[in-house]
């Protein structure tokens, strides 16, 4: 088996049809598997997955005895999984035509390659219309090089779309899975890939996955909560602090952290949650104080922290016309 494809489900029915055919119906010249696991919806995303087995026999349609969440849904996924390659896709996303070909013949060619991802297309949902390109389009794409390492990935943050990775099979793949994260997984589990199983983190510049943007998607979540926000922050601060364990330069990680506290602050900023800006800008300060005292991420970070006093004005300067 080539490809394992490895798909979450929890109440999806909206979405899994038209997700695991965009799998289904690729085009390759060798063997995969699309693996999917039911995790206790309470819809009929196992209705559908199940008349869908019964039509393509490389499916696999699993359901867990109760909900677990996506953690441990994840980790039995990757138990599940044959394939020598392992691609994920979220249940509610999009492969385009000939993503597993690309995906495999790159890792084919680049064997210190450990984990490649595509550009992937944000879209609404409602309006099928484009948002952004999710790499392309990141706020700090001019950082970012078509080859890179797991350092790239503690600097610059979350540049690489969930459903567009493909990783090798590794023994031990299920301990990158961090359970202690409870929002932000992909993430994590991309810089615990890179340190269990070190190698590159390489780019395709293809579009291959589309992105869908809902209420339920975990942006449109986001949007809706502070609290959220706040815990995706911690999640984003503990893969950091994970590259630490195995052996990630302390002035990386430190700046990792600042640059975490940095995007955090001016979210909170555009909500008009001065208190929590005033406290994440200081604190993406406090972080580099020892190590790399003086750095910041980039221009506007530089800008809201010697600003940071007068948030209208920072918003003002940063954003313009979207205040």
């Amino acid at each position: 088996m080539k490809i394992s494809v490895l798909v979450p489900v929890y109440n999806l029915g909206r979405f899994i049809e038209p997700c695991l055919l965009s799998l289904l119906e690729q085009k390759t010249d060798f063997e995969f598997e699309v693996i999917a696991i039911d995790d206790g919806s309470s819809d009929d995303s196992w209705a559908i997955m199940q008349r869908l087995v019964s039509q393509w026999p490389r499916l696999r349609a699993l359901q867990n005895a109760q909900n677990m969440g996506l953690a441990k849904t994840q980790k039995r996924l990757l138990r599940e999984a044959n394939g020598e390659y392992i691609a994920y896709v979220d249940g509610d996303d999009l492969a385009l035509p000939g993503k597993l070909q690309r995906q495999a013949d790159y890792l084919d060619a680049h064997p210190g390659c450990t984990l490649c991802y595509h550009e992937a297309e944000m879209f609404d949902d409602e309006t099928d219309a484009r948002i952004k390109l999710f790499t392309r389009d990141y706020y700090s794409a001019r950082h970012l090089e078509a080859v890179m390492t797991r350092e790239a990935l503690i600097r610059f943050g979350v540049f690489v779309n969930a459903s567009s990775i493909m990783f090798r099979r590794y023994e031990g793949m299920t301990n990158a899975i961090d359970e202690e994260c409870k929002i932000i997984l992909d993430y994590p589990w991309h810089i615990l890939n890179l340190s269990l199983n070190p190698g590159t983190l390489d780019f395709i510049p293809e579009l291959l996955g589309r992105y869908r943007f809902h209420t339920q998607s975990f942006g449109g979540q986001t949007r809706k909560s502070a609290e959220r926000r706040e815990q995706s922050l911690h999640d984003l601060l503990r893969a950091c602090d994970n590259a630490a364990v195995f052996g990630a330069d302390p002035v990386i990680v430190a700046q990792g952290r600042s640059h975490h506290y940095y995007s955090a602050a001016l979210y909170f900023l555009r909500q008009d949650d001065v208190v929590r800006f005033t406290q994440l800008i200081e604190q993406s300060a406090a972080e580099v104080v020892e190590l790399a005292p003086g750095w910041f991420f980039d221009e506007r970070h530089q800008l809201a922290w010697e600003q940071r006093a007068h948030p209208a004005r920072v918003m003002q300067q940063l954003f313009g016309d979207a205040v």
